[in-house]
Parts: structure tokens; sequence; C-alpha cells
């Protein structure tokens, strides 16, 4: 599985790096038909968004999700493509 992440108004620091792809990883499990994972995180005034979208081995998947942090973001952004894979698994099995 192939992780790119992306800062539109901001500087991907390492420490958001590894919380992106630590946390990408553990969704992995859950989907193991996932080839690719385009996460792009922007700033626009006082909202940060973070905007994922996932390949798979079906078909794709898009998930974006804003908060006023950008960690909470990522981790809204997670619940959302965690149920979002959990609806492309039910549907193809």
């Amino acid at each position: 599985m192939q992780i790119n992440i992306q800062g539109v108004g901001l500087k991907v620091t390492d420490a958001l790096h590894d919380y992106v792809t630590d946390k990408f990883n553990k969704l992995e499990r859950k989907g193991d038909a996932i080839t690719s994972i385009a996460v792009t995180l922007t700033v626009e005034k006082l909202q940060q968004i973070a905007k994922a979208d996932i390949s798979l081995a079906g078909g794709s998947l898009h998930a974006e999700a804003e908060d006023e942090s950008m960690y909470a973001a990522i981790d809204a952004l997670i619940d959302k493509v965690d149920r979002q894979l959990v609806k492309y698994k039910e549907k193809h099995e």
C-alpha cells in the first residue's frame, strides 16, 4: 500500500506525516484491497481540511473532514474512511 501525503497552504511536518501514516496503516488491516491512498491536508482561514482518495482493487473511495485542529480533522477522516471501507466490503461479499 502506497500513501502519498500532500500539503496545500501548510508544510507537512514529520510529526504530521508520521501521524497520517500510522493511522492509515491501521486501516490496512481492514481492507486488504487498498492499493494506494492520496491524502491532502489543506488550511483555509481557520479551518483545517483533510481529504483522502483511496484506490481499491475494485473501485475507489473519497472522504473529506474538517476541524479547527489538523489532528482532529485527520481523526474524523479516518473514521469516515473506516465506515466507507466496511460498507464497501459488505457490498462486495
